[in-house]
């Protein structure tokens, strides 16, 4: 039981709130009420947690060495050593295997959407990592495939303006997570990360404008251009968007948060009630015709 906890441990089961994104198809399809999609989409939530699990042990077993120099990561369970890097191994080839063949069970454009994660991130962990730029872009890229592996497993067509929007505002938190590591480490943030050496607080303060900027653009052009009739509307969640990013940047800038974004969300009360008003909001105008149906019957005897 030890082992097998460490293994869980080690796929980190609090980044997995990253992959709640694969849901955004099911709302966008106006099908969050439909059973059969829910558990579709449910069951490519699952697969995609067991799939980054996968990429983060075989992404510590090659950084085993620079983790053992973070005052956080070195605790990790392959880093700390209580989960052997076999072990590790082969734990990580046994759940991506079963995880890649069940994916394509869902549906075969959710299959191959899991097969182009499982060799982007797994190219990232081996090399992109080490590229100035192109580190950052992966891993913006891969919410980009968890939101679209989500609108396959239904399936259903998408917008380039729901692309750009999970695009720009991921580039925003990683850009703001690469700043949170080289600020904490100093001097050691080479050692932890071979391509800090590449970036400046100057130079990533500039990126963080840029993709702050582009994130609140891209969503409100996304809310302005919309002309389905249940999504009509949507220019007032603006406000809880732009309240979202100008609160995290208060966090990264004046708390020197942003090194565990997932944790941000759900610790930070403004944040997270800030989140669930805007999807509240979201919710009511996609099924508000259905709301108004159900008015009458909640009055009827």
């Amino acid at each position: 039981m030890g082992m097998i906890g460490a293994v869980v441990s080690a796929m980190r089961p609090r980044q997995w709130i990253k992959n709640l994104l694969v849901f955004a198809g099911v709302v966008y399809a106006h099908k969050f009420t439909d059973p059969a999609s829910l558990f579709k989409a449910s069951a490519a939530f699952l697969l995609f947690c067991a799939l980054s699990g996968v990429i983060y042990i075989t992404n510590d077993i090659f950084d085993i060495e620079q983790d053992r120099h973070h005052p956080k990561k070195r605790l990790r369970p392959i880093a700390s050593g209580r989960l052997p890097v076999r072990v590790a191994a082969a734990a990580a080839a046994v759940v991506g295997f079963a995880s890649l063949v069940l994916s394509f069970v869902v549906s075969r454009p959710f299959g191959f959407c899991a097969v182009i994660y499982v060799v982007a991130m797994g190219a990232y962990s081996l090399r992109l990592k080490h590229v100035v730029i192109l580190d950052i872009l992966v891993v913006a890229m891969g919410f980009v495939l968890r939101a679209y592996a989500g609108t396959q497993a239904i399936p259903v067509e998408t917008t380039p303006w729901f692309l750009s929007c999970i695009l720009f505002l991921a580039l925003f938190i990683a850009i703001c997570k690469r700043r949170h590591e080289l600020l904490l480490l100093n001097e050691r943030a080479a050692h932890h990360r071979a391509v800090l050496r590449d970036y400046s607080p100057a130079f990533l303060d500039q990126m963080v404008s840029a993709s702050t900027a582009a994130a609140l653009l891209s969503y409100t052009l996304w809310a302005v251009m919309q002309t389905r009739p249940e999504f009509k509307g949507m220019i007032v969640t603006v406000p809880f968007v732009v309240y979202g990013i100008f609160r995290y940047l208060f966090l990264v800038y004046h708390r020197s948060e942003g090194g565990a974004p997932e944790v941000m969300f759900l610790t930070d009360r403004s944040l997270l009630i800030n989140v669930i008003l805007w999807l509240t909001v979201v919710m009511i105008l996609i099924y508000r015709h259905r709301l108004i149906e159900w008015l009458p019957l909640a009055g009827s005897p």
